[in-house]
């Protein structure tokens, strides 16, 4: 279940009047379809950037024109409010509902009181112009979000379109592909598509050097992966190597245990506690790019670290709470799922998480002392899910020969919020630790030999 938006204000219009958005292209007024141009003859006033607007024609258009202010999502409604009982066009570049403006005014006037007249967006154009099947290719937008968004797209062989926040995109992204290994990669920068002025440049990411050009553009990125470059798959249990970290690292097959018992479904909010490397909050976000998490961190360095892995992994977005759990859980919204991977002996932790949860929310919880063990023992008696202990062995030189090289087990307990409270009442269980596998402050990785499960 996903955390709802706060409540959109009421619709601003007490006459009733719905707010009707017309999408425009780079072609202007000689590209509209004759409901879009006589939606906006109609109109009272027409809002839009200084860019739309300067498209419309005066001897076509009498309406008022209003520039949206910056920054635009905040002054929506009070912009629509100020017009209400007017009849209201905005004007939108291509297709208002694929990351338009469109979204933002259905959130305020509601689906209802809204009227949509698309224009072709700028990734039809661009997948119109290369031949690429526009349901094969990924779309990520670089609006008002870091180039690291891209990372989590690259995959040897994948399309990706790449909306782009202005003239200095091109060069952004090419930086950015040559970074993480996909300096073969061919770039198309595809500007003023549907208009007169339209250039298509073309060159791999390892040879561009293009001047920036147009600030209407889009990249579209035909995913080479280098020699030698890193394989980062689509789905949890990423290289150990692809993380930096200082030994607090959920290893690679326990992360892939893990992340399945966490199940994230798009949309869904993850609270990573003792995030040690984020390695855990970092999948979880990979898997859909509605995915969110926040990695509490009571370690100031291993939180720069976790900030440094997100945006190299491609989730820029993951949050880094720094602070003690269970203190530093004050506030937080409210999560779908919670991953405890250290630090379980902290007075409060367990119940603070278990409390926090809502009715259908997941916790899963990894450890490798006696101590905490024992703890999520009596856990799993009282609350049921699921208690497991996962073992893996390597492969290792045994003198001239090869043998297997057992890692600590960890013992997991996965479970998921009942509508009801725990089988039985059972008084509390000490949860301040006996002091070998306690934490020296709860929310964190555990000191460097303390065996808790990082």
């Amino acid at each position: 279940m996903s955390v709802p938006p706060p409540d959109a204000p009421s619709p601003p219009s007490p006459s009733g009047l719905p707010v009707t958005v017309v999408g425009i292209g780079a072609d202007g007024w000689a590209g509209l379809s004759g409901d879009a141009r006589d939606a906006l003859r109609g109109a009272d006033v027409v809002i839009g950037g200084e860019r739309q607007l300067g498209l419309l024609p005066r001897s076509e258009c009498a309406g008022e024109r209003v520039a949206w202010p910056s920054p635009l999502r905040p002054a929506v409604p009070g912009l629509l409010a100020a017009h209400a009982g007017r009849r209201i066009a905005v004007l939108a570049s291509g297709d208002p509902m694929f990351y338009g403006i469109g979204r933002a005014l259905g959130e305020v006037v509601g689906a209802a009181a809204l009227r949509v007249v698309p224009h072709p967006s700028s990734v039809s154009y661009a997948c119109a112009r290369l031949g690429w099947p526009v349901e094969d290719t990924e779309v990520v937008t670089l609006v008002g979000r870091p180039a690291d968004r891209l990372t989590a797209a690259l995959h040897d062989g994948r399309r990706v379109l790449v909306l782009s926040a202005g003239a200095a995109t091109p060069a952004e992204v090419a930086e950015l592909l040559r970074a993480r290994g996909y300096g073969p990669s061919r770039m198309h920068v595809l500007e003023q598509l549907g208009s007169d002025r339209e250039r298509h440049l073309a060159a791999t990411a390892d040879a561009w050097d293009e001047p920036a050009g147009d600030p209407l553009n889009v990249v579209a990125v035909d995913c080479r992966r280098a020699p030698g470059a890193p394989r980062l798959g689509a789905v949890p249990g990423l290289p150990d190597t692809a993380y930096e970290h200082d030994g607090q690292l959920t290893k690679r097959h326990v992360r892939a245990a893990t992340l399945g018992a966490l199940a994230p479904e798009p949309g869904e909010l993850l609270w990573d506690i003792g995030g040690g490397s984020g390695s855990i909050a970092v999948e979880w976000m990979r898997t859909h790019p509605s995915c969110r998490a926040v990695s509490v961190e009571r370690d100031p360095a291993r939180a720069e670290r976790i900030g440094r892995n997100a945006r190299a992994l491609g989730v820029p977005g993951l949050r880094v709470a720094v602070g003690a759990a269970p203190a530093a859980l004050a506030g937080l919204p409210v999560p779908d799922a919670v991953f405890i991977g250290g630090g379980l002996t902290a007075p409060g932790l367990l119940d603070a998480c278990w409390e926090a949860l809502p009715v259908g929310g997941r916790l899963v919880a990894n450890t490798v002392t006696l101590e905490s063990e024992a703890l999520l023992a009596e856990r799993y008696r009282r609350f049921g899910g699921e208690l497991v202990r996962l073992a893996v062995a390597h492969a290792a030189p045994v003198g001239g020969f090869t043998g297997w090289r057992q890692a600590m087990p960890v013992t997991q307990w996965a479970v998921t919020k009942p509508s009801k409270g725990p089988k039985e009442p059972v008084a509390p269980a000490d949860e301040s630790g006996s002091g070998s596998g306690s934490r020296s402050g709860p929310g964190s990785g555990p000191e460097p030999g303390s065996g808790d499960e990082r």
